[in-house]
């Protein structure tokens, strides 16, 4: 196995606050990485770090061996990077299908003057489109609701058209930002099964979930942070087991 993604003393800092504090792990390629910590340990500055939506105050990231910290996030979603947020980002109004295909821009080539004089090859590749956006949502489960408007889909489903979006732009890192939110237990054993399916397609997983069952069922490596500070990483049992986790979730007795 090689690092798909490494990061070296990261650092974040707003103002005076430092969410991010020297944070060093690295992504295998292939593998399930889980990111966990109790609220405000720095979870989704991390993701947003990685993603570009934010540009570290220290340290550096790469991707592949390349440097992509600071980054815009195009450019850092062309190199092989998708994600989900914490928050749904849908465009409600549209398809679930339609959302899927805004996925796909960043794999679709076709010229805008076969576009505009509708083409034979403009439409065979719209086809083709309209065709993965489907086989795409029904990966996910959701192989009835594919022309159903995203606002009326169950928060949920929703969930799951996020996924399928950000799997469309065929990513070579895979960022969920807790992806079962709001998701009952048999809605969260289908991700489960859809992200193991997604690291067995060689795919590498970055996620981040307070469901820590959830985590230690999937993960191959578990990142714990609190307060910024990575202090704990390894196997799911070792993390488990270790002292300053269990201090992190339960506190210490006095």
């Amino acid at each position: 196995m090689s690092a798909l993604l490494s990061l070296r003393g990261v650092e974040r800092s707003f103002g005076g606050l430092r969410a991010v504090d020297g944070a060093s792990f690295e992504v295998e390629a292939g593998t399930v990485h889980g990111l966990i910590g109790p609220n405000g340990a720095g979870k989704t500055t991390l993701i947003n770090l990685v993603s570009g939506l934010l540009a570290p105050t220290g340290g550096s990231i790469h991707l592949s061996g390349r440097a992509i910290g600071g980054l815009a996030p195009p450019r850092i979603a062309a190199l092989g990077v998708a994600r989900t947020f914490q928050n749904i980002r849908l465009f409600p109004e549209l398809t679930a299908r339609d959302n899927v295909l805004v996925g796909q821009h960043l794999r679709r080539h076709p010229s805008l003057l076969a576009r505009l004089l509708l083409l034979r090859s403009a439409r065979d590749e719209a086809q083709a489109a309209r065709e993965r956006a489907a086989a795409l949502l029904a990966r996910v489960g959701l192989p009835g609701r594919v022309d159903e408007q995203a606002r009326h889909l169950s928060y949920g489903e929703q969930r799951r058209v996020e996924i399928a979006r950000a799997l469309a732009s065929q990513p070579s890192l895979l960022l969920l930002d807790e992806p079962t939110a709001g998701m009952n237990p048999v809605e969260v054993q289908g991700v489960a099964a859809l992200i193991r399916q997604v690291a067995a397609e060689g795919h590498s997983v970055l996620l981040v979930e307070h469901n820590v069952r959830l985590v230690m069922d999937v993960c191959d490596r578990i990142t714990v942070l609190n307060f910024g500070k990575v202090i704990a990483e390894g196997t799911p049992a070792a993390v488990a087991a270790d002292p300053a986790v269990i201090t992190a979730y339960l506190g210490s007795e006095r």
